[in-house]
């Protein structure tokens, strides 16, 4: 197959992108397929774009991605662009695009992940993988997921959203309860998260979410351990838990090498198993998801379930969570992207 692989983008998660990009590109390759790799944003800056001969030589924009400790200046990546035009897709990209037989989408928060690029290659004719714009930009708002998740009995905090253009001087005081956690309902990867124990606090880490949102989520502090559950087809995947080494599962725990360790299949009892995995069943098929996905949890010590999230784009290399759990349930990870565009294709 010809197949395109989305990477880079606009978001605080791009580095990310960019190195899950860069796997599945390396994966679907060793399977025989043509794979061209493309930054979303910069597209391909050539004059000329032969795009058959893109895919005959495999063309990759980058070479040897990593992930730094601090999540990319994104105003720098805007300015590095050739083309300073407005427009979020970059040169050549949809015409690349429409003539692969599939799009894999590699991005990670942002205009990726919050359905704009799934209704662009909609409205465009182009297939891609993973759930649709619908989905996708319900996931993506941690206060309409809040929402969906309380109205459909799916177990979750206690939580308040606050919106910018609402927020009154006392806004906050009724909130009692301490610790809590701060959120930016559209971030990603823990971005601009926080951690507070009192009032004062909480004034300052919501006006300090609100740099990376318009829409910020005060959520009840669960103490316990975090799980997280891939779904793929629908179906649950073996579970795994997350254990950071210090602190919390922040931006820099999640990806620097040995920050954190990850048990897959986590040590549970058989029945919290099945449960977290059906609750996460439940999230995604509320949340009306597609394809595959992942759905984050917390657990208690007393062995009530907390559903957190779901991240309809989560991250692609073979070390990510959801590739260890399919790997876990024997399904190596270039499989994997082929069951991804699969799936994506029975569902187009």
């Amino acid at each position: 197959m010809k197949i395109v692989v989305l990477a880079g983008g606009l978001s605080s998660e791009r580095d990310v992108s960019i190195l899950s990009g860069s796997k599945i590109a390396d994966a679907l390759r060793s399977k025989g397929h043509k794979v061209v790799l493309l930054d979303v944003f910069m597209g391909y800056e050539q004059t000329e774009c032969d795009i058959d001969s893109l895919f005959e030589s495999n063309y990759d924009f980058t070479q040897n991605a990593v992930i730094s400790r601090e999540a990319p200046d994104i105003e720098e990546v805007r300015k590095s662009r050739k083309n300073q035009s407005p427009v979020y897709f970059g040169d050549h990209v949809l015409d690349i695009c429409r003539a692969a037989d599939i799009t894999f989408l590699g991005l990670h928060g942002g205009e990726g992940e919050d359905g704009s690029v799934q209704a662009a290659l909609d409205l465009n004719g182009i297939k891609y993988t993973g759930s649709g714009h619908l989905g996708a930009a319900i996931a993506m708002h941690k206060g309409v997921t809040k929402g969906i998740f309380v109205n459909s009995n799916v177990p979750t905090p206690a939580s308040r959203l606050c919106k910018r253009e609402f927020m009154s001087k006392n806004y906050l005081d009724s909130w009692q309860s301490f610790p809590c956690v701060v959120k930016p309902c559209s971030a990603g990867s823990s971005v601009g998260v926080q951690i507070v124990a009192d009032r004062e606090a909480l004034v300052a880490a919501v006006g300090a979410a609100f740099r990376y949102d318009d829409d910020v989520l005060i959520e009840e502090y669960i103490k316990g351990r975090e799980f997280s559950v891939g779904i793929l087809g629908g179906k649950a995947l073996p579970i795994i838990e997350i254990i950071p080494k210090s602190g919390w599962y922040d931006y820099a725990n999640k990806y620097q090498s040995g920050a954190t360790e990850e048990i897959c299949p986590a040590d549970l009892d058989p029945r919290v198993t099945a449960r977290m995995q059906r609750e996460a069943e439940r999230a995604f098929e509320v949340l009306r998801l597609k394809v595959y996905g992942r759905v984050d949890f917390l657990l208690d010590n007393q062995n009530n379930i907390y559903c957190l999230e779901a991240n309809t784009l989560p991250g692609m290399t073979p070390m990510s969570l959801l590739p260890q759990e399919a790997a876990a349930a024997g399904i190596p990870f270039p499989d994997l992207c082929e069951k991804i565009i699969e799936l994506s294709l029975l569902k187009r």
